[in-house]
């Protein structure tokens, strides 16, 4: 199958220059913007679910997209509780088969979603961001997970963090705010799928015949990185 998809084109040569001060301000200022009420309540119903499920260890799938990651890693880890998480009702809904016993699809705000995880002592042993929006333009920085204020909730939920791109800029920046938040190297590497994917983008940027980059590390459980992370669970 031959499959057609653009490259990424961004105006940057390197790193981004502002990355460094980005990830220092998220450290030093954590983010107080007040929970979206949809989001509180879908937390509060995937809490349960959890709750019921508190002996398997927890997958995050951030940013399932139509959920076939989620299924996917499901299949993947059946012992495991796998939770997808996206915005996007109408991705949600697409009709891609029934939804295995261990894994449940959520529509919330992901950075709230995050927040209130972390407040609530959620621990992922596995920890997915697949093929995020590479928001390519320098002016774009702040919108990456790497220059977004969430970025110390996301690497102080812990576990085994894993980050797929087919931009090897993208994966570069956040293994350089990985180091700068943690202390903890962060390898990038080539990803080769050959006939796995976990997601839709995945198999069209690998069947366009783009490179495919991946980033893992593990992580310890560190609420501390977040200032007063706890205090958004009463608000």
């Amino acid at each position: 199958m031959h499959a057609s998809s653009r490259s990424i084109v961004t105006n940057q040569s390197g790193p981004h220059e502002d990355l460094s001060r980005r990830v220092a301000r998220a450290l030093a200022n954590p983010l107080r913007k007040p929970v979206a009420e949809h989001t509180r309540t879908a937390f509060e119903a995937a809490s349960e679910w959890l709750e019921a499920r508190s002996h398997m260890p927890l997958v995050l799938d951030a940013g399932c997209g139509v959920g076939l990651s989620t299924r996917r890693l499901a299949a993947r880890f059946p012992d495991s509780a796998v939770i997808g998480v996206d915005r996007s009702e109408s991705r949600l809904n697409r009709e891609h088969g029934t939804l295995p016993d261990n894994a449940l699809l959520v529509r919330a705000d992901l950075v709230d979603f995050w927040r209130l995880a972390l407040a609530d002592g959620w621990k992922p042993a596995r920890h997915y961001l697949l093929y995020p929006n590479p928001y390519p333009k320098a002016s774009h920085l702040k919108m990456r997970w790497q220059g977004h204020p969430v970025l110390p909730v996301i690497l102080a939920l812990g576990g085994r963090l894993e980050l797929r791109s087919n931009w090897k800029l993208y994966v570069e920046e956040f293994a350089l705010a990985v180091t700068q938040a943690t202390g903890r190297e962060a390898e990038v590497l080539r990803h080769e799928p050959g006939d796995d994917f976990l997601t839709p983008f995945e198999q069209k940027y690998h069947e366009s015949g783009q490179p495919l980059w991946k980033l893992v590390v593990e992580l310890p459980h560190a609420p501390g990185l977040v200032r007063l992370a706890a205090s958004i669970a009463s608000r």
